[in-house]
């Protein structure tokens, strides 16, 4: 049977997970940059359905690794959670990774107690969108969440032993907003007790969702000029350069809207990814040709 509601995502680390899709959609679904999930209203699958569909996965006996799709997984009950998860490990006796989503607002709303107990019973890797540490520009973009707040949230997902994988977004703030951006994206990251995966995307916006996006800055009497790649790369050496974590983050510039992959460990590297963005703002030749960057 055709279980998947399309559109489908899932992060690059997932490529060869098994996709399970206990939600359509995000609960939030309004950030003025993001048009993953506005063809879809967010809804939580019935328990039934979802496990008849982990039913018709059974084939896969050797699945090490789950993804709970949509964009909003934690957005449901812990108890539900808490159902899916037991199930799985009952139908995937090799099971060792599950992972999810987790936006600001659901990591907030669980108790530590019920991060405790997903992570006990095998959510060990969620994937979170801080896009910015600036909170103006978090409310220019229709994201209004506290960095204070979601330091907050990212430190109890840590407590509960659990991954996180976190993504900021180059060029999110224009040219104007550029600096403040990046500061404050590192510093937010600096907070944190700890991520162990960080990565960055570069800004794109969809048609769909063009005039939203720049209206509400023009709201703000901020006007939005895009960054060049050149400026993006400036960035990125500005955010590596001010990243000193409290633990060692493995850093990743992978995404196919990048226009320079990277990698590395933090601090540990910052050096040579310096040196590498250095190089590759004096000789454009060094990346990606924009036909092969997309989301």
């Amino acid at each position: 049977m055709n279980m998947y509601h399309e559109p489908l995502y899932r992060p690059p680390a997932e490529a060869n997970s098994l996709i399970l899709q206990i939600t359509l959609g995000c609960s939030y679904n309004k950030c003025s940059f993001c048009s993953m999930y506005e063809t879809k209203a967010f809804k939580i699958k019935d328990i039934k359905q979802i496990f008849e569909e982990i039913d018709s996965l059974s084939i896969y006996q050797d699945t090490r690794r789950v993804f709970l799709a949509d964009g909003d997984a934690l957005a449901c009950d812990t108890s539900f959670l808490l159902e899916v998860l037991k199930y799985l490990k009952k139908t995937f006796p090799k099971l060792q990774r599950v992972a999810s989503y987790a936006s600001p607002y659901n990591l907030l709303e669980k108790t530590q107690e019920e991060l405790n107990n997903l992570r006990e019973h095998g959510l060990s890797l969620v994937y979170y969108g801080i896009e910015s540490g600036n909170h103006e520009l978090l409310k220019y973009i229709n994201k209004p969440m506290k960095p204070s707040k979601m330091v907050e949230g990212l430190n109890k997902a840590t407590n509960a032993n659990m991954k996180i994988s976190a993504t900021l977004i180059l060029g999110l703030g224009g040219k104007s907003l550029s600096i403040q951006h990046i500061d404050d994206s590192a510093k937010l990251v600096n907070e944190c007790e700890h991520i162990n995966y960080l990565s960055t995307l570069q800004l794109g916006v969809s048609h769909t969702k063009e005039d939203a996006f720049f209206k509400r800055f023009e709201d703000k009497n901020q006007e939005f000029i895009f960054c060049s790649d050149e400026d993006m790369l400036e960035e990125q050496k500005r955010l590596i350069s001010l990243i000193s974590p409290k633990k060692p983050i493995i850093f990743r510039s992978n995404h196919a809207s990048n226009a320079l992959p990277l990698k590395g460990t933090l601090p540990k590297d910052r050096d040579d990814l310096l040196k590498v963005l250095g190089e590759a703002i004096e000789d454009n030749s060094m990346l990606r040709p924009k036909f092969l960057r997309g989301f």
